[in-house]
């Protein structure tokens, strides 16, 4: 068979135009690839000179893709994306490389990053990334390989795989939880509320009965960690969640009040694009995590 010569730039500068193409930037693309905007330039201009041909034209805030560079990106990437679903679906291949991992700020605080160490020592060749960041991930071209997500599932175009559920209690200073015995006695007590998951009180007191009014006042707060921390200084009574509270139960810091536990609706899960499941990295990671939730969350 008649050898086929290929003639191609290097590799990594088409990663370099790819990004910075997708970006519009030479300086986001140089934090998503871990390089100096300088590095990114260099290796795009080398790019240009190789095929003979601006694909940027460069203003002094702007950046915008020539028509040669509007014409190649897409195709560009769409190579990238089939070499990267070649190497990943090697047979037998072994879990090394980096991860990154997008994951709510709250659940990376008080249950990934206590437990991450365990992964580390059961995988010490796969590095991990984590991206705390609220913004909308897109797979894969964002970098991330997966996320974790809480919620009821259902996301277009994604593979979901359901870790553990979640269960609401709430919580308080062991100093306050003496005097909550019943519903009626948060009447004189400050409800601690999440601004983006607010239907966790009013929703408890469904699946309760408790018939809470669960109105206006008390304090809000725009992360579940603040809400519990300032539970476990004696502001008030949060809503918990299980797992993401267990550390704070188990160090004697939140009390439960009100219990037991009620299931709630929404559960934690691991969220890709449905080729990435099958890369050995992800299936170690949701492997372990499915493993580590189970011990964690311990509810009947």
């Amino acid at each position: 068979m008649r050898a086929l010569a290929y003639r191609l730039p290097p590799l990594n500068a088409l990663r370099l135009f790819e990004a910075a193409g997708r970006h519009l930037s030479f300086k986001r693309a140089a934090e998503e690839l871990h390089l100096t905007p300088s590095a990114v330039s260099h290796g795009i201009q080398s790019l240009e000179a190789w095929l003979g041909v601006p694909l940027f034209a460069r203003g002094n805030r702007s950046l915008e893709l020539t028509a040669a560079g509007a014409a190649y990106l897409p195709q560009v990437r769409a190579a990238l994306e089939l070499l990267t679903r070649a190497t990943e679906s090697v047979p037998g291949r072994r879990p090394c490389g980096r991860l990154s991992v997008s994951v709510p700020p709250s659940f990376g605080l008080l249950w990934l990053v206590p437990n991450l160490p365990r992964f580390a020592a059961r995988h010490p060749d796969i590095a991990v990334s984590l991206d705390t960041s609220h913004r909308h991930v897109e797979f894969p071209r964002d970098g991330v390989d997966l996320a974790v997500r809480m919620g009821r599932g259902g996301w277009p175009g994604l593979s979901a795989v359901r870790l553990a559920p979640e269960y609401l209690v709430p919580l308080c200073a062991p100093s306050l939880a003496a005097g909550i015995r019943t519903a009626a006695d948060l009447a004189g007590t400050t409800l601690l509320h999440v601004e983006s998951v607010e239907e966790d009180w009013s929703r408890w007191s469904e699946l309760t009965g408790a018939g809470l009014e669960t109105g206006r006042g008390g304090l809000r707060f725009d992360t579940i960690h603040m809400a519990l921390e300032a539970a476990a200084r004696g502001l008030g009574v949060a809503m918990g969640r299980l797992p993401l509270a267990g550390a704070d139960l188990e160090a004697g810091r939140l009390a439960p009040v009100l219990g037991p536990p009620v299931r709630a609706e929404t559960a934690y899960w691991l969220v890709a694009a449905p080729e990435s499941l099958a890369r050995p990295e992800v299936a170690a990671f949701r492997d372990w995590m499915r493993g580590a939730l189970a011990e964690t969350v311990s509810i009947p």
